[in-house]
């Protein structure tokens, strides 16, 4: 029972420790606020910022993106973010793949909730001692468009993973 104990306490005070609470990061921070950026080693790649465009369309809420790709890109199946929070609360960001039609990006939900409604990618925060916060895709993304969009917003951070 005692061996039991010790074992649990072990893996709490491991689990309590930094280094599983810290991702190794000695790169600059972000140079503004509020702005999703890519890390790409030490080096940091500004995501598109843009203000989706808000239709409905047969039931369905349409966000649309103008531009058939974004610019920020990615080799990265699982990208890591770095953000500077002031106004946006980085757990309030969620991510998620977009459509090419018609020469833009688009995502849409139906008016009332539905199970084929696209779901967002698993995300894991981390708060760094400078305030910043690493922003870690939870799933593999296929290559394609993706954008993190605050909620209640139309704001989107966009980037592509080749």
């Amino acid at each position: 029972m005692l061996a039991r104990t010790c074992g649990i306490a072990v893996l709490i005070a491991a689990l309590m420790t930094p280094a599983f609470g810290e991702v190794a990061y000695s790169g600059p921070k972000p140079p503004k606020p509020d702005v999703p950026y890519l890390m790409h080693g030490d080096h940091l790649v500004e995501t598109d910022q843009a203000e989706a465009k808000q239709t409905e369309e047969k039931k369905q809420t349409v966000y649309t993106t103008a531009g058939a790709s974004a610019t920020a890109r990615t080799p990265l199946a699982e990208p890591i973010f770095l953000i500077l929070p002031e106004k946006i609360k980085p757990e309030q960001l969620s991510l998620y793949r977009m459509t090419i039609e018609k020469g833009n990006r688009r995502i849409s939900f139906h008016t009332k909730p539905d199970k084929d409604d696209p779901q967002p990618v698993p995300l894991l925060f981390h708060t760094r001692k400078d305030g910043s916060v690493i922003i870690e895709a939870n799933k593999y993304l296929e290559n394609g468009e993706y954008c993190l969009s605050p909620s209640g917003a139309n704001t989107v951070f966009c980037f592509q993973v080749y």
